[in-house]
């Protein structure tokens, strides 16, 4: 239908103890596609996990970071 919607997103990065290290996005975007450039260099190797929620859409994914 060619509608446009403007959804709250926010992108966090968190570490294994469930602690957010990071917020990359938070606002009102609409729909699309994005990129998000993160700069890691504060923290240590290892793994953490990424969550995206936009509107009623959560995703949570893994990530092992390697310096």
């Amino acid at each position: 239908n060619g509608m446009t919607l403007n959804r709250k997103i926010t992108v966090k990065i968190y570490d294994v103890m469930g602690r957010e290290v990071v917020q990359l996005v938070s606002g009102k975007q609409s729909t699309g596609a994005y990129t998000v450039e993160f700069d890691a260099a504060s923290l240590a190797s290892g793994t953490y996990f990424y969550k995206l929620v936009a509107g009623d859409f959560i995703s949570v994914k893994k990530m092992v970071l390697l310096k």
